[in-house]
């Protein structure tokens, strides 16, 4: 595996809420069942900081979440639950048979999980954090994300890999998991906004581990005067 320093340490613009002089962001991402959330953790117990943007999404749609009311308003009382939460699975099968319904879904929740993600990067630049990851499911579908961090690091697989995953972790049918498959961006759009990838079809958390150490220990070293940018893989 070849590791290069960042090319670009301050690539998030001055005028952006997420922008930190001395703190390098990474945008994490990768489909269903690639791994991402494994990685996450192991960039966590290195001592990054992680802002999870699902687990931020999940705290907006629990009972009395911010997103709550807005949800109700919108789609009316079926998609909430008794205790006050989001129907997850309701909303899954509209949003995956009306792609109408998703916009709308996005357009209450992507910016209270902007405002969030502010309050938490502010948080953890008062805490003197030196390495941020944003685990961002739809880091590229959204575009706005690619501008707001300095590295992207996709996590990759084959579908075939994906659906193996997921069906051993979930209930989840294969049809049902296709879909969410085919909602996501394509492997092809991941790998071209991506500085790092790690290549993740059959490799043991011990390799994973390894290769997560490897850019770990780039990210908190010295940034070089000249550095080279070139994209970083696991082979």
């Amino acid at each position: 595996m070849l590791l290069q320093y960042p090319s670009s340490w301050t690539k998030s613009s001055p005028t952006s809420p997420l922008y930190k002089f001395n703190m390098i962001h990474i945008g994490l991402t990768g489909g269903i069942g690639s791994g991402k959330s494994t990685v996450a953790k192991m960039w966590q117990d290195l001592g990054a900081t992680l802002i999870d943007a699902d687990q931020v999404s999940r705290s907006l749609t629990a009972p009395k979440g911010e997103a709550i009311e807005a949800i109700r308003l919108a789609f009316g009382p079926d998609l909430i639950t008794p205790d006050g939460a989001l129907h997850r699975d309701a909303m899954r099968e509209l949003i995956f048979s009306d792609p109408l319904k998703k916009t709308l879904l996005e357009s209450i929740l992507h910016p209270l999980i902007a405002q969030t993600s502010e309050r938490l990067v502010q948080e953890a630049k008062a805490s003197g954090a030196q390495v941020l990851v944003h685990d961002i499911p739809l880091l590229v579908e959204s575009k706005k994300w690619i501008s707001q961090v300095d590295k992207v690091l996709v996590i990759d697989c084959s579908e075939d890999t994906q659906i193996k995953r997921v069906q051993a972790r979930s209930s989840l049918g294969l049809e049902q998991i296709q879909s969410i498959i085919r909602s996501q961006a394509t492997r092809r759009e991941r790998l071209q906004v991506a500085d790092w990838v790690i290549q993740n079809d059959h490799r043991s958390l011990d390799e994973l581990r390894d290769l997560v150490k490897g850019l770990y220990a780039i990210a908190t070293g010295p940034s070089p005067e000249s550095p080279t940018d070139s994209k970083s893989q696991g082979d």
